[in-house]
């Protein structure tokens, strides 16, 4: 198992695969339609996208974290 204190590093390992890969691929799909080259497209797009996703989610996350703690109400105590 992971150690926990890798989690924040796993989950935008994950959310960075998922959510590229998702953009990339309905991307691909509107620019060149489904063709039997589009596995090998998507892919390449994919791939490119994600190198740089990664490291932004793992920037980008702890700003949303604090934005998000500003403005959403505190739980009464």
């Amino acid at each position: 198992m992971i150690p926990v204190r890798f989690a924040p590093i796993v989950f935008g390992f994950f959310l960075s695969m998922i959510m590229s890969a998702v953009i990339s691929g309905v991307s691909t799909v509107s620019a060149i339609g489904i063709t039997s080259a589009l596995l090998g497209i998507w892919f390449k797009a994919w791939y490119s996208s994600w190198v740089v996703a990664f490291p932004a989610v793992l920037i980008v996350a702890p700003i949303a974290r604090r934005i998000v703690g500003r403005l959403v109400a505190k739980p009464p105590t």
